[in-house]
């Protein structure tokens, strides 16, 4: 791969002010920001973005692009200005908006608000994670898809990270996934300024970075002047070189550069310089233009758009060709990659899926019907892309079909090892960069690490698929610490995450497949150790599964509504049962999906809950959140407390959560309901 040509340069001192003028004065007008990094690492991005970085401004959904992350996503004026330069559609009008409401440049980077933004950063360290996942991304659809003489997916991911993202332990994670994976087309560079915001990092951060990443198996370049463009120049030509393996640039910086009295210090990672010192930096860099003002010349250089068309159109030839020879797979890759769309047949393939479900009928785990459904479908979805953070034996997530990914060999299962988070973080990268649908799975009690990953997944939209087993005090002799009870309502807390806890091999399947179809966001998948019995249920059931709730089993005299999810569901079935031998008629409804429920029409919400009968919630879990559909005139039988270690119908017992309970739960409510 080749580099860009150069334009014709103005003097690159002066490109580089332009990235420290433009940002100084952002962060200036909004009173708010973070100016020393971008002053920090002006001298890097102008060696990296006019020398290396392969984009089109013009088109920045380009599949062969490079990728950039700015892992320390809190300099985020570094990439408005870089990005506003280049040609992108980010005018100096916004600019002149940043960290104001609703303009495209917000106070970190946000995917799909700003063009050419790649990923959303600022928790430090998930961008760095990010860009893992792209690079893997990037070298699996290569293995897949090119051919010998015909290079369709050949483009790098480059990362900028500070102490901060190197401090964060999810910055472990990744990285020493990437080195053991060798993904070569990864280059990161590290801004060692030895700031952050608490002051010099060498009272809290004194790790050798370099050894630190020779240990992973990186290629490590180091002691790079970050502001002497010629050692930038061939450090970058270093790393282009193809080795095997990941590199890392480490850069000495100065945080601020071009600020006289506030240069390496504190004082100028997260606040505005102050008009004074503006005006004093700007006499020290001898930058006579007025505030948001570039001179041409200094624009004309940093113009990315002309080269950045030919990249694009020698690629679209090279693919024309692809084409040509390859029809099937060229087909493959445009509806993969660069329409993001299901196969054509995806509707047979679905409605398939489900018939077979239903008539296997199994009274099987969930996490079993899942393991089912990833035989059913990953055959017909060659995009779904599996993993485990070490527990596929539990989790089920491989299939007969599924391929280990191992170093230098394409595969559609990837061994996270014993790393929630980055597995959480690196599916984003790859969610984002296009190509694959991905999904992994951990205990659900362990999605307390992934957390602020799947937060980000939702908050990006990203259609990554979280499979979370071993749902419940369901575990036993595991005990408390394995046994979740608050993470299912607080996994539902997060805006925009599609959480279905299934009650069977069929909840379980339609699960699947509305996390499959579901392009605007994530899905986490709840799933049980133990076996959970078949509910048989009519066409109409069936169909209304995927509103999140609905009437499993009714009667014209009911009393009461017992609503549960999961493998609470039977429990609820049970107790109808016995209380219909008392005269008690109870209506059950399963809600394996509340937030689809929620979206229901309020007529089709009411005809499932009815007002006029009192609610009584089921979930082996915390009890508060069902409070919104039972009201203060229901009840919850949750568990409001750690678990036990002991046999599970043991620690059932001593929970509360039996038939036998619920029952008696279900007439003290009903005599409370009579009495008042």
């Amino acid at each position: 791969m080749n580099a860009q040509v150069r334009p014709l340069p103005a003097a690159r001192a002066e490109l580089c002010n332009a990235l420290r003028m433009l940002s100084i004065d952002a962060v200036e007008a909004a009173k708010s920001g973070h100016p020393g990094m971008p002053m920090g690492m002006a001298e890097i991005a102008e060696a990296l973005w006019r020398g290396y970085l392969r984009h089109n401004p013009a088109d920045p959904g380009w599949p062969d692009r490079d990728r950039f992350v700015l892992s320390n996503g809190h300099g985020s004026m570094l990439l408005y200005a870089l990005l506003h330069l280049s040609g992108y559609a980010l005018p100096l009008a916004e600019l002149k908006r940043f960290r104001q409401l609703h303009s495209k440049t917000p106070g970190h980077p946000e995917v799909g608000v700003t063009p050419g933004v790649e990923t959303t950063t600022g928790p430090l360290g998930q961008g760095l994670a990010n860009a893992v996942g792209m690079a893997l991304a990037e070298q699996l659809l290569a293995a897949e898809f090119n051919r010998p003489g015909h290079t369709v997916v050949d483009h790098r991911t480059w990362v900028f990270v500070g102490d901060g993202c190197l401090m964060e332990g999810i910055s472990h994670e990744a990285a020493s996934l990437a080195g053991t994976l060798g993904l070569a087309k990864l280059i990161v560079i590290y801004d060692d300024n030895g700031i952050s915001i608490d002051g010099h990092v060498e009272h809290w951060f004194a790790d050798d970075t370099p050894a630190r990443f020779a240990a992973y198996g990186w290629r490590v370049i180091r002691d790079v002047d970050g502001h002497d463009t010629a050692a930038i120049d061939a450090a970058l030509a270093q790393a282009v070189t193809e080795c095997g393996r990941p590199t890392l640039i480490c850069c000495k910086t100065i945080i601020g550069k071009g600020s006289p009295n506030k240069a390496g210090t504190h004082d100028v990672h997260g606040a505005a310089l102050g008009a004074s010192e503006v005006s004093a930096t700007r006499a020290a860099l001898n930058w006579s233009a007025q505030a948001f003002e570039v001179p041409q010349h200094i624009r004309s250089a940093w113009d990315a758009t002309a080269n950045g068309a030919t990249l694009q159109a020698q690629w679209q030839q090279r693919f024309a060709a692809y084409r040509e020879e390859h029809p099937r797979l060229a087909a493959e890759f445009e509806r993969r990659v660069l329409r993001r769309a299901l196969p054509q047949e995806w509707p047979a393939i679905r409605a398939q899926a489900l018939a077979r479900t239903v008539a296997e009928g199994a009274a099987i785990a969930s996490r079993k019907a899942s393991q089912n459904a990833i035989e059913i479908l990953q055959p017909r979805l060659p995009e779904l892309l599996g993993g485990s953070a070490d527990l596929t034996g539990s989790n089920l997530t491989a299939a007969r079909s599924s391929v280990a990914v191992r170093h230098g060999r394409w595969g559609n299962h990837i061994n996270y090892g014993v790393r929630e988070f980055g597995m959480s973080a690196l599916m984003n990268g790859i969610a984002l960069h296009g190509g694959y649908i991905p999904y992994g799975g951990t205990f659900l009690t362990f999605s307390d690490y992934s957390r602020n990953a799947v937060r980000m997944s939702a908050l990006m939209r990203q259609r990554v698929i979280y499979v979370f087993t071993h749902d419940s005090i369901g575990l036993g002799e595991d005990g408390p610490t394995h046994q979740p009870v608050e993470h299912v309502s607080s996994l539902r807390l997060i805006p925009h995450n599609a959480v279905w806890r299934p009650c069977d091999a069929v909840e379980t399947m339609v699960a699947w497949l509305a996390a499959i179809e579901r392009s605007d966001g994530p899905s986490c998948l709840i799933l049980s150790r133990q076996n959970l019995p078949h509910c048989p249920r009519s066409e109409a059931q069936l169909a209304d599964i995927h509103r999140g709730g609905y009437v499993l089993a009714a009667g014209a005299a009911d009393q009461l509504t017992l609503l549960a999810t999961g493998s609470e569901v039977a429990l609820a079935l049970a107790a109808r049962a016995h209380l219909a031998t008392e005269g008690i008629g109870v209506r059950v409804v399963s809600m394996p999906n509340c937030t689809e429920f929620d979206r229901q029409s309020a007529e089709y919400r009411a005809a499932v809950l009815p007002r006029a009968l009192p609610v009584l919630a089921i979930e082996a879990g915390v009890s508060h959140f069902w409070r919104a559909y039972t009201g203060f005139d229901g009840d919850v039988v949750g568990i409001d407390r750690f678990g036990e270690s002991a046999p599970a119908a043991e620690v059932a017992a001593a929970l509360g959560l039996t038939a036998e309970a619920v029952c008696a739960r279900a007439r003290a409510l009903l005599q409370r309901r009579r009495g008042s």
